[in-house]
This record gives structure tokens, sequence and C-alpha cells, in this order.
């Protein structure tokens, strides 16, 4: 459990400097990472966490609702978030109307989206219904958390730097998206993991983290795909995802 906390956080807090190395406006290497991720995400989410919470589950079709709660839930989310998740940089090169104001409603979204992802890893999970992932696939869904919040958080740190202008200001507004996963496994390791009713919290907190990536996983697949145009780049990248995801399951 510490190992997870500790990757999750460093992982946001070192890829936002990313900004000093990447331009903004320089998003080649940022679609081959989404590509990736998405990829890895859509993987996981289809030979982990869905066979997981169905298969452990003793009314399997009640999980279907959890799924397609999670996907909407990440629809709305995402009008406050403006798809910062999946890459997307809405920053100020052509006007400055938003300059110096805080996107607080960009960073809650990312903060119970962050959170939720957080949840569902749980130490010794596979005493849990449903939840059988946590002890026997923690690292490999750990690690595709991980994955995805590499862009998400040097997305969020470009907005960020174009509303603020200062890396140390803007750096201590990203925290907040940096410790949203590590609270999520403090509250389910500690909190919901021995009380009455935690299996089907498990349940419901797996469903919804499942529909969650179908969403992003799918969305940005799509766009890094537009017109359905080949790209071997982007193709290669999305294979690589896809085969490190398959690989896990084998370890």
């Amino acid at each position: 459990m510490i190992i997870a906390i500790l990757v999750l956080f460093f992982t946001v807090v070192l890829s936002s400097f990313l900004v000093k190395v990447f331009p903004p406006d320089n998003s080649r290497w940022l679609k081959m990472a989404l590509a990736f991720s998405g990829a890895y995400l859509f993987t996981i989410t289809i030979v982990h966490l869905l066979p997981d919470v169905l298969l452990g589950n003793a009314s399997p079709h009640r999980v279907g609702y959890w799924v397609l709660a999670g996907f909407f839930l990440q629809l709305v989310l995402e009008l406050f978030s403006h798809g910062v998740e999946h890459g997307h940089m809405h920053t100020n090169h052509h006007g400055h109307a938003h300059a110096g104001t805080m996107p607080f409603l960009l960073l809650g979204s990312l903060f119970i989206h962050s959170f939720l992802e957080g949840s569902i890893l749980v130490e010794g999970g596979e005493r849990h219904v449903g939840h059988h992932h946590a002890g026997e696939n923690f690292y490999a869904v750990l690690l595709g958390i991980a994955i995805h919040h590499v862009p998400a958080a040097f997305a969020l740190m470009s907005v960020l730097m174009s509303r603020i202008g200062s890396f140390r200001k803007a750096f201590l507004w990203l925290l907040i998206f940096a410790i949203g996963a590590p609270m999520g496994i403090l509250v389910s390791n500690y909190i919901i993991k021995d009380n009455i009713g935690g299996d089907l919290v498990f349940t419901a907190l797996t469903g919804l983290v499942a529909g969650n990536f179908l969403h992003i996983s799918t969305t940005i697949l799509f766009e890094t795909s537009p017109d359905h145009r080949f790209n071997r780049n982007k193709l290669l990248a999305t294979l690589f995802g896809l085969g490190l995801a398959l690989l896990t399951d084998l370890m």
C-alpha cells in the first residue's frame, strides 16, 4: 500500500516537471504517451477489472449499472476538467481572459477522478467480493493508473501555468491532483475495508472505475486516430500498451 501511495504521488509530481522539457504546443510525444496509456487502460479494464468484479459478485448484472454510472460520471466530470484526463490543454495562447484565475472546478473534478482510481487499490483485497484484482493484479492496475497520470499531470500543469504564470504556484495547486489517489487508497484500506458493507462499496467503486476507464481509454484511442487515418507511430504505441497489459496478466 505504501508503495502504491508513493508511486502515484510522485508520478504526478515528477510528471509536472515535463513542462520544463516539452513546450505545450509540441504535442507529438503526448499523443504517443496517450495512445500507449489508452491501450493499457482499456486492456486492464477488459482482462482484469470487469472479469474480477463480475465473477466475484453474486448479482453480476447489477455491476453493469455501476459500470454505466462510472462511464457517464466521467462524462460529467469532463464538463469541468475539459478533458485534461486525456491530455487536453486549453491554455491561453490566444488571449488572457482567464489569466490569473484558478480553475477550481477543474481541480475538483480531477481530484474526484484520481480519488476513485486510488480507492480500488486495496491491500489484501482478495478477501472482498468483486475485488480480487487488488491482491492478484494489484500492480498491473497500479501501473495503469500511474501511466495514465503522466500525460494528465503534464496537461494540468500546462493549464495551471497558463492561468498563473508561475511554476512554483502552479505546482502547489497541482498537489491537489497528486494527493487524490493516495487519499483514495487510505480511505479504502483504513475506513471501508473492514467495515460492514465493505464488499458492496468495493463492488460499486470497481464498477465506477471500470466505466471511468472505458470512457477515458476509448476517448483517447479515438482521438489519437482522427478520421481513422493510419499513423504508424501511434499504432506501435497502442500495440505496445496492449502488449504490456497482456504481459502483466501472465506475470
